[in-house]
């Protein structure tokens, strides 16, 4: 079978790469377990980490259809679409958003809805699709109400999984991630990317700040989790996701303060000791939108994983850069 992953060289991206060829196999659009002939890792800048014969870059842009048309081709069982511009540059760039985070969305749907059969496509969404006034924990059956472009880019790109599903065109799945750390690497403009500097910072010998509140909640998973989440949320049927084709994942809940106390746990307090507090209103703004509990229950019950706390998640990101 044959894989396309969008942002295939971003972080992310990378990681399920990695993953899917460690596991070898994927349920095909036939729904039968398969083995992976090839990745395609699809991205502006492409590059690919791996020594392996089943992995081709490609370069090629989701705001532009003909790149998106010729890399999909006739014969793709699966797409992980994964590229999209980060919450605060949306935020700061509502066209450059707009391009990318809809426009380049609408392009993977359309060349997948051109084939003749049904490819299973991943999309990525996140919490930003929550905002405003909300209950005390999100549950599945809390309406979206995006308070930032880049919320409404990806509830906007929800619906059309969902809408494109119910038509046969393909068996898409929506996968609302929390914020994902610890990532490595240098800094993104995403508006969460605190949550990873301020653990990945310190245990490289550098300051960092958190600019939001220590009693502010963030809902949060590592990347381990959220790649064994993506595969696992491709491997299940379609009629595990009857006419509802977006999930809220189980994060954990966890405030800013908790993750620097997890972090002097695992770590000790010099390397604590090199966060410092300066609150940032322009970050704050974005992420105070953003709910910081949920209640997952259908998550739990489809059998999707969970991170059981702050310091486990250090501690796989220790695993990570070879410091364990």
């Amino acid at each position: 079978m044959r894989v396309l992953i969008t942002g295939g060289s971003g972080f992310l991206g990378t990681k399920l790469a990695g993953a899917l060829l460690s596991r070898g196999r994927l349920v095909d659009r036939h729904g039968a377990l398969a083995e992976i002939q090839e990745i395609v890792l699809f991205d502006t800048s492409p590059e690919s980490p791996f020594d392996d014969a089943r992995v081709r870059p490609v370069n090629g842009s989701v705001c532009a259809a003909e790149d998106v048309v010729a890399a999909i081709g006739d014969d793709t069982d699966s797409v992980f679409h994964l590229a999209a511009v980060v919450s605060g540059e949306a935020e700061a760039d509502f066209e450059k958003g707009m391009e990318v985070n809809l426009g380049g969305t609408l392009n993977v749907l359309n060349a997948c809805r051109r084939l003749d059969y049904a490819p299973r496509v991943i999309f990525t969404s996140s919490v930003a699709a929550f905002g405003g006034e909300l209950p005390a924990a999100v549950t599945d059956t809390t309406p979206a109400t995006p308070q930032s472009s880049y919320g409404t880019q990806k509830v906007i790109g929800e619906l059309l999984v969902n809408d494109l599903s119910r038509k046969g065109f393909i068996d898409g799945r929506v996968l609302r991630l929390p914020t994902i750390c610890v990532r490595p690497g240098a800094p993104n403009r995403a508006a969460s990317g605190f949550a990873s500097g301020i653990v990945r910072e310190p245990l490289n010998g550098e300051p960092a700040v958190c600019p939001v509140a220590p009693e502010r909640l963030m809902w949060v998973m590592s990347p381990r989790t959220a790649i064994a989440n993506l595969i696992y949320a491709h491997d299940l049927p379609a009629a595990a996701w009857g006419y509802q084709r977006v999930l809220n994942l189980e994060g954990l809940t966890v405030s800013a303060g908790q993750m620097l106390d997890a972090l002097r746990r695992v770590c000790g307090d010099a390397v604590a000791g090199r966060v410092s507090w300066q609150r940032d209103p322009a970050v704050e703004a974005v992420v105070a939108t953003w709910p910081g509990r949920f209640e997952s229950e259908r998550a739990r019950v489809l059998g999707f994983q969970r991170d059981p706390d702050f310091e486990t998640i250090i501690e796989h990101h220790l695993q990570e850069i070879g410091r364990v």
